[in-house]
């Protein structure tokens, strides 16, 4: 297993930021890391899109669905049949964001091996992002932004009624987000700032497409 995921997850994309850094990034590695992250969600875009749109549209109709639970309280298989119903009627699935995490998960936790052990490697001559941030130090205002952009982007998802555990989980991650980063090289949080980025522009898209 862990033969496999070097081989096809963690070398290929250390492989990759390399190869940015030395011909891209005019040898500044918060740029490469930056335009490895655009390149991760641009292949992962299908998967990613599909994701958060579906979660999209299941907040979206979450007065229905609470309407069948209530409905069909006593009675689990059938409620099950009518909710199921109601996500093929919407094209969704409901397990979206559990795939999500489940392809999020490796590529986050090769980048977790590259910034923690790669980044002092002789191949990276500097370890700088605009001449000034170490990105092999801590970076409590790295840690910040991302946490920032991630409940931004939670809020822009979750329209109309929350419900009590989504509102813990809209402020929960941050929070979560800000301790964890705030303990690793800042690299992983600027990684994790882009991506947040790029998911708050792919969310505004959704909304537009799903809105009325």
């Amino acid at each position: 297993m862990i033969a496999l995921f070097n081989t096809y997850v963690y070398q290929p994309i250390l492989w990759l930021l390399v190869f940015i850094y030395q011909n891209l990034s005019f040898h500044d590695l918060g740029l490469a890391i930056i335009i490895l992250t655009i390149l991760v969600r641009l292949v992962l875009l299908p998967i990613f899109y599909k994701g958060a749109k579906d979660q999209t549209i299941i907040q979206k109709i979450q007065p229905h669905v609470k309407k069948i639970q209530l409905d069909h309280k006593d009675d689990k298989e059938k409620q099950a049949k009518e909710l199921m119903a109601l996500y093929k009627e919407h094209n969704i699935n409901p397990f979206s964001s559990i795939i999500f995490l489940i392809i999020q998960l490796p590529v986050f936790f090769a980048l977790f091996s590259i910034f923690t052990k790669e980044i002092g490697a002789a191949v990276f001559e500097s370890h700088y992002f605009a001449g000034f941030l170490n990105l092999d130090e801590k970076s409590l205002a790295l840690a910040a932004l991302a946490a920032i952009l991630q409940y931004l982007q939670m809020k822009m998802m979750m329209r109309g009624p929350v419900a009590a555990n989504q509102k813990i989980m809209m402020y929960a991650g941050p929070v979560i987000t800000i301790v964890v980063l705030w303990n690793l090289p800042s690299a992983l949080g600027l990684y994790w700032a882009v991506s947040n980025l790029f998911s708050i522009g792919q969310q505004w898209f959704i909304n537009k497409k799903t809105q009325g």
